[in-house]
Parts: C-alpha cells; sequence; structure tokens
C-alpha cells in the first residue's frame, strides 16, 4: 500500500454531531487570513458540484432504499476522490490553505467505528484514491448526548443523524482511538465547553502548529 502524502497546509477539522466544526472552521479561516495567506474552506462529504450531489445521495432520510455500509463508504470515497482531485490538491499546489470539515478520518469513525466496515479496505480505498494526509487534525470531541443535545435545533436530521446514540458512541470511540494512534497530528479540543472557548483553544492549537512549521 502506497504511503500517504502529509500536506502541512492540509487542516482538517473532525468529531461527532453538534460538536460546532463550522464555527472553528471560520475561527481558523479567518486566522490564516489574517496572514495575508489564501484560505480554501470546503467540506465532506461534498465540496464540488457533482460530489455536494453524492453528498445528497448519502444524507437523503429516505430509508426505502438506504445504501449498505459497503455502498455507503463506495459513495463516499466517490466523493472524496473528485474533491481532492480538483478542489484540494489545485488548492495545495498554488500554495493555499486548505481548511476542510470532515476528511478520510471520518471514514475511519463512521464507516469503520460506526457501520463496523474493515479498517483496512477503508486504508487501501484512502491510499488508492487520496494518498493524502493532513498536516494538522483537530478532533472536536464532545460526549454524545452533549452533541445530540445541541444538533436538535437544527433542521430535520439526515439519514445518519438518525442513527440511534450506540452508532455515535462507536463514532467518538473510533475518533478517539485515531487521535491516540496518530498524536503528532491530531489535536483533541474538548467541545463540550462553550463555542467561543471551543474556537479559542482551536486557534491556540493552530498558532502552535504554525510556529513548529517556522522552526522545521
Amino acid at each position: 500500500m502506497t504511503a500517504l502524502e502529509t500536506a502541512s497546509r492540509l487542516i482538517t477539522l473532525e468529531g461527532g454531531e453538534g460538536a460546532g466544526k463550522s464555527t472553528v472552521l471560520s475561527a481558523l479561516a479567518q486566522a490564516l487570513r489574517g496572514h495575508g495567506d489564501e484560505v480554501v474552506t470546503t467540506r465532506e462529504p461534498g465540496g464540488t458540484p457533482l460530489a455536494e450531489r453524492v453528498r445528497e445521495l448519502l444524507l437523503h432520510p429516505d430509508n426505502a432504499d438506504a445504501p449498505t455500509a459497503e455502498t455507503e463508504l463506495l459513495l463516499m470515497f466517490a466523493s472524496r476522490a473528485q474533491h481532492v482531485a480538483t478542489v484540494v490538491r489545485p488548492a495545495l499546489a498554488r500554495g493555499a490553505w486548505v481548511l476542510s470539515d470532515r476528511f478520510t478520518d471520518a471514514s475511519h469513525a463512521y464507516q469503520g467505528g460506526g457501520r463496523g466496515v474493515d479498517s483496512a479496505t477503508i486504508s487501501m480505498l484512502e491510499s488508492r484514491f487520496v494518498g493524502l494526509q493532513p498536516g494538522l487534525t483537530l478532533l472536536l470531541d464532545v460526549p454524545v448526548a452533549v452533541g445530540r443535545a445541541r444538533a436538535q435545533g437544527r433542521a430535520a436530521p439526515d439519514r445518519i443523524e438518525s442513527e440511534a446514540d450506540g452508532f455515535f458512541e462507536r463514532v467518538r470511540i473510533a475518533y478517539r482511538d485515531l487521535a491516540m494512534a496518530q498524536p503528532r497530528r491530531f489535536r483533541v479540543i474538548d467541545a463540550s465547553q462553550p463555542a467561543e472557548r471551543v474556537a479559542a483553544d482551536a486557534a491556540a492549537a493552530l498558532d502552535r502548529y504554525l510556529q513548529g512549521l517556522s522552526q522545521a
């Protein structure tokens, strides 16, 4: 299996439902733009017109023809392959920062931890069709009950948001296992705090990361 290339200007946000990724993404983008850099903000699944259409297939709440775990995984990677090829890699090539709300770690957590898909299969797809790993991943960790309570005020839940608590507990465990296995890339942020405190902690983690890059 081909080793993944670490993209130092690719920063990803991960976490379960209600973790506050959108707020943190906005704060980090503002901080990086304050340095005069180009910043591309994006999301997965989605990020391109074609990938957004795949997102609709993945998240539509109609369970009459719900995808199997394997189909869900392959659709995720189809969307991701398009996203990486047409948004992520071109932005990195011109020296921009890329901030993504979720990336491949989400498949390890949701389809791996949540659905039980074999991790070797996910890693194979990651190696073959993505080839990149972020330089920094911020895991916004929040207890499932807290995150789901926050998410209740949103629009009607999509297909994945409608899963039972046990599913999201498995997702959270998988995320935390990823962070423990890759401590140099992951920074775990306590997302049960107020939004402004979470954003401040994330900005501090970004500052430390930037300092490390400048000293390398």
